[in-house]
């Protein structure tokens, strides 16, 4: 359960964060926070399964956090999740690896 983890509404951005806008659609019978948690955990630390270096790291530390979910206008079922990055989660001075980490883990 992502949501649990990954979706923070009391979390304040900070100056160091990267911020990104996804539009979900989330499967039926899926809560929006959820989807957006989902988004947030796939395209930073988590993953679909547990990995033996789960515990080498610090979550807190390096996880994306949906912070925020509106409904967009006029689209059923269409929602827009906010994320915040942790800068220190990319590679610094690359900006291919911080377009592939969040693009391409969500939509590849």
């Amino acid at each position: 359960d992502y949501k649990l983890t990954y979706y923070t509404p009391d979390y304040e951005t900070k100056d160091t964060d990267i911020l990104a806008a996804f539009r979900v659609t989330p499967q039926p019978g899926v809560p929006p926070e959820e989807a957006g948690a989902a988004v947030a955990a796939e395209s930073s630390t988590g993953t679909w399964t547990t990995v033996w270096t789960d515990g080498l790291t610090s979550l807190d530390r390096y996880k994306g956090r949906c912070y925020d979910i509106e409904p967009v206008a006029g689209e059923e079922n269409q929602y827009i999740a906010y994320v915040a990055y942790p800068l220190y989660l990319f590679e610094e001075g690359s900006v291919t690896n911080m377009v592939t980490s969040i693009v391409g883990n969500v939509f590849g």
